[in-house]
């Protein structure tokens, strides 16, 4: 299986679990959905083209997924709420789909035809704190209720820049949110002096938490 083949699969294996997993119900309000999701996306120059493209790509394969599809109609609200964001440094995000409600194949296609709208963007450093902040805040004006609030946040490379990405993780887990962890493990970005050796530990120690957070690496 090729390394976007494996990431493809990883990402609808990831995505089936943010839609099961994730905080305590809460009480009902604008719009009801089964879950909330921040779909946060490394952009910075250490990515490269090919990691750029396993993201895209795979989150698209994962959004419109019979699997993922499936879980979304088995929810008690049969609907979700997504939003695509890219991240760099800690005052550089950009929300790409707005917050936008998947009830079945149509509008999953419908936001991945917006996502694919334009090439990602890029710009230095690695902020997973700000992607964090800048995300949590995203649920005050989504325009729905979840059931469960979830960040799946996505990258090839440690926090470099910004406040320390577990306290910032801390205080968006005692909001109530869920903060999956998806390190991109290929060897194919560019690489830098901040680079770690065990993304994925570092993931898990650092940035997952909540009720029900996993973090799956893409090796």
């Amino acid at each position: 299986m090729s390394a976007l083949g494996r990431t493809t699969h990883w990402l609808s294996g990831a995505a089936a679990l943010a839609l099961l997993l994730g905080p305590p119900t809460r009480s009902s309000a604008i719009e009801p959905v089964d879950v909330e999701l921040v779909l946060a996306v490394d952009v910075s120059l250490s990515m490269s083209p090919a990691e750029l493209e396993i993201q895209r790509r795979g989150y698209a394969a994962a959004l419109t997924d019979d699997n993922v599809l499936k879980a979304i109609a088995d929810g008690v609200h049969g609907k979700i709420a997504v939003t695509y964001v890219e991240w760099a440094g800690t005052r550089w995000q950009r929300v790409v789909v707005p917050w936008t409600a998947i009830a079945n194949r149509a509008d999953a296609e419908r936001v991945v035809a917006q996502m694919n709208a334009r090439p990602p963007d890029s710009a230095r450093r690695t902020s997973i704190s700000g992607a964090l902040a800048f995300g949590s805040d995203l649920f005050a004006e989504s325009g729905f209720q979840g059931t469960k609030r979830v960040i799946d946040v996505s990258g090839d490379g440690p926090n470099n820049q910004g406040a320390p990405v577990d306290i910032t993780r801390d205080e968006v887990v005692r909001q109530g949110i869920t903060i999956n962890g998806l390190p991109l493990m290929t060897r194919g970005g560019y690489g830098g002096a901040f680079d770690v050796a065990n993304l994925d530990r570092y993931y898990s120690d650092c940035v997952i938490g909540g009720p029900g957070a996993f973090m799956i690496p893409v090796n």
